[in-house]
């Protein structure tokens, strides 16, 4: 039986052969069946369920669930699949047997080879020369004026970025609401390099990579 952790703090879902690897992941929880993630998922707020069905590879964005047991179900559907090794390839099939004749029989005629006759060197055609293309600028990230969107990337493109606690005053999100954002709008859609630290007293701060 296949079993699975997530992250706490970044919703990452992670598949696990042995019960030993599941629990060594810091600050997960762990379940194998719908009805293991069910019952962790009743402590959670609804929006932490939307926030882990926008960060798996492929789904449909959602804004929000409107039905706890009918998300607990798409998400399940969606990650047990997850660590399926592929099938086996089907063993080569046994070369035909070769025919022999019998040590009486006389050998057959061998045709003399033919002459090798080495092919005419041609020279390949010249391509055109193309002039080197100009370095294009690196895409700049923008969102609408005033939104939650671009506050946060205004923080996170600071010097230093911003700290978890700074996100949440800026947003009024709660910081596992933050954290998602950052997780799977982030570092996910708009593809961008987050790098998450933390400091000796145990803030939790974010940055875009340069």
């Amino acid at each position: 039986m296949k079993l699975f952790s997530i992250e706490t703090e970044t919703n990452n879902i992670t598949v696990h052969a042995t019960a030993k690897q599941a629990d060594a992941v810091p600050g997960a929880q762990r379940f194998s069946t719908e009805a293991g993630l069910a019952k962790l998922a009743a402590d959670w707020p609804a929006a932490r369920l939307a926030e882990i069905w926008n960060s798996l590879p492929g789904a449909k964005p959602v804004h929000k669930f409107t039905d706890r047991k009918k998300a607990v179900a798409r998400i399940w559907k969606a990650i047990r699949s997850l660590g399926q090794s592929a099938p086996a390839a089907a063993p080569a099939a046994a070369p035909p047997p070769q025919a022999t004749r019998p040590a009486d029989a006389p050998a057959a005629p061998v045709a003399p080879p033919a002459p090798r006759v080495a092919p005419a060197k041609t020279s390949p055609p010249r391509k055109a020369s193309r002039g080197k293309k100009a370095p294009q600028p690196a895409p700049q990230v923008t969102a609408r004026a005033g939104s939650k969107t671009g506050k946060i990337l205004d923080l996170l493109q600071r010097p230093g970025g911003a700290t978890l606690a700074e996100i949440m005053k800026a947003t009024a999100w709660q910081a596992h609401s933050v954290r998602g954002f950052i997780s799977g709008t982030v570092g996910k859609k708009m593809n961008l390099a987050v790098v998450s630290t933390r400091s000796g007293d145990g803030d939790r701060s974010y940055s875009i990579e340069a």
